[in-house]
This record gives structure tokens, sequence and C-alpha cells, in this order.
């Protein structure tokens, strides 16, 4: 028989709530959290992004996410840059490209532990079917 809809959302977010908490306490040595990270990810792809671009990416207000990098700036871990007109850029310093760097490789090992009962097969259904849903 198959689970309400609602059930099924609520599996979905406390798969998500796992993975953020698990990405958090895998990053935790490194002194960042993996909203930080997050946006050293996102830097790291988008070097040219703007301060909006970036919230938009990481899920933030152009507010949080500028309290945000100003708190990253502080600990070193990106920097400001001038951008055409008022756009505000940043970019990683090197200290917050190891650490993006390292961070990857840890949530991909909490990710491969929490999807570890599926078989190869399973995954890419998995991931077929959320690229459907997101679509």
């Amino acid at each position: 028989m198959t689970r309400a809809i609602g059930e099924i959302g609520l599996s979905v977010k406390r798969l998500q709530m796992r993975h953020h908490r698990e990405g958090n306490a895998a990053l935790a040595p490194l002194g960042v959290s993996l909203v930080q990270w997050d946006a050293l990810r996102h830097l790291h792809r988008n070097p040219e992004a703007s301060l909006h671009d970036l919230a938009q990416l990481t899920f933030q207000t152009d507010q949080s996410f500028g309290t945000l990098a100003a708190r990253m700036i502080d600990r070193g871990l990106i920097e400001r840059m001038p951008g055409p007109g008022r756009a505000i850029r940043h970019r990683l310093t090197d200290k917050g490209d190891a650490i993006r760097a390292e961070g990857q490789q840890l949530l991909g090992e909490v990710l491969e532990r929490s999807f570890a009962r599926l078989t190869p097969d399973e995954l890419a259904t998995f991931d077929a079917l959320l690229i459907r849903l997101l679509s």
C-alpha cells in the first residue's frame, strides 16, 4: 500500500535534515557549518556571481548572505572584490578553497553512508525520479 503524499514529503524532509545534521558534524573539525561550506562551494563554481546570485544559490536572502559573507571575510575564507557598478563580488581565499575541497570529501562520505542501502540501480532510479520531480 502506498503511503500518503504528506508522509512521502515528510520522509524527504527527514532525509534532508539528516544530511544537514551529519554534514554539520562532519564539517565541524574544519570550523565551518554546512551553510558556510555551501557558500564556499557556490563561490568556487560561480566565481563571478554577485552577492544576490550567491544568496539565491544558497537559499538565503541578500541580507542574510551579506551577514554570512561578512563573517567569512573576518575568518579569511573569502574576500571582497569590486564589481561592475555597485555590485559586490566575492572570491575564495586559498584558505577558503582548501576548506571547500576538504569539506567536499567529508560531505561525500556522509552521502555515501546515507545512500549505501541502495543498490546502484536503485540509486540511479532515485536520481532520475528526483530530476523528474524538480523539472
